[in-house]
């Protein structure tokens, strides 16, 4: 099965483009949101991990 893929895609023209575009667009998400989980404000994590509890 991977004989018939792999060789559809090698006759595409820039197709080894692709793995690097989406390996560069899922690690600028996770460093992304790495930085904005360490740099949310304590108390409003403190106030959501409350909410279950409140009522």
């Amino acid at each position: 099965m991977l004989k018939f893929v792999q060789h559809n895609l090698e006759t595409i023209a820039g197709v080894a483009i692709y793995p690097i575009i989406s390996l560069l667009i899922c690690f600028t998400f996770f460093v992304g949101l790495f930085f904005w989980v360490f740099t949310y404000k304590k108390e409003t994590i403190q106030e959501l991990s409350e909410l279950p509890i409140k009522e």
